[in-house]
């Protein structure tokens, strides 16, 4: 089976490392020669190319690149496809993206896979990125079971668990325990920022540790995906926030009021449904 990527970032990049050691012919394509030649000496691809003529060979067409491009990308590689081509993509946001990519094309699965390291970039593809992490399908009604049926094997063979659910679904639980984090970290970051003695800011700079670099780490990442998230998930990232905004309201008052028992109580409770997520 022929694989089609187009950016070969580090999810892109992952997948097509994984499934050429799986005995898959993997075809690239990104914007930038100098990415396609890296990838090729990496052994992610087969061949490469930044022309999407190379996709006319695949069999399912993986679209890794950010969420702003995945519609104009899919426009451009339509003429280049085989009717039974699959096309899938592993965008972080759903509904928008197999809103306006599925009356292109039929064979359109959305898709994301949830994982990923600080880094970016071809240098950043790693193999077995995707063992035991969940990868989530969304199909609709009109999507045809053949091509969910082959995005879910492949998504296996890559060692993740496999999630089928409405897009909005999708959107939903993301916008909790992945777009939610994300502006939390960096209001944590640009809160720090605002204290105004300077001296007491480097002084925290130095002390910080192992809590500030877990809380602050997905808040300190690419700006762009930051922006994406939040236009194309922004109805589910402003309820979270807003409910958000409502329990920390609480903390406040719990301090303010010096009321330690209510205080304990909401710690207990926020230990205990940690356990419930599979981290």
């Amino acid at each position: 089976m022929n694989i089609g990527i187009v950016g070969l970032g580090l999810i892109g990049g992952s997948i097509g490392l994984d499934l050429r050691s799986r005995g898959f012919n993997v075809l690239g394509v990104s914007s930038r020669q100098q990415t396609c030649d890296r990838a090729q000496a990496r052994g992610v691809v087969n061949e490469a190319s930044i022309n999407l003529s190379l996709m006319a060979a695949a069999d399912v067409v993986f679209i890794c690149t950010p969420l702003g491009s995945i519609e104009p990308i899919v426009r451009e590689l339509v003429p280049y496809l085989s009717p039974d081509t699959i096309v899938t993509d592993v965008g972080s946001v759903k509904t928008p993206i197999v809103q306006a990519v599925s009356p292109l094309w039929p064979n359109f699965v959305g898709g994301h896979p949830m994982a990923g390291t600080a880094e970016s970039g071809i240098e950043a593809a790693v193999s077995d990125l995707f063992v035991g992490r969940p990868y989530v399908v969304t199909p609709t009604a009109q999507t045809p079971a053949f091509a969910v049926d082959k995005v879910e094997e492949i998504a296996r063979l890559l060692g993740a668990s496999v999630y089928r659910c409405e897009p909005i679904e999708h959107d939903r639980a993301v916008a909790w325990i992945s777009h939610l984090p994300l502006m939390a970290s960096a209001t944590l970051v640009a809160a720090c920022d605002l204290e105004g003695d300077r001296d007491i800011v480097n002084l925290a700079q130095h002390l910080a540790s192992s809590g500030f670099r877990d809380t602050s780490r997905v808040g300190g990442g690419n700006p762009e995906l930051g922006v994406m998230v939040a236009k194309y998930n922004r109805e589910e990232l402003l309820r979270s926030l807003s409910i958000y905004r409502d329990s920390l309201d609480g903390f406040i008052s719990d301090i303010e009021a010096q009321n330690w028992q209510a205080l304990e109580h909401k710690l207990k409770l926020t230990q205990q449904a940690r356990e419930n997520y599979k981290l």
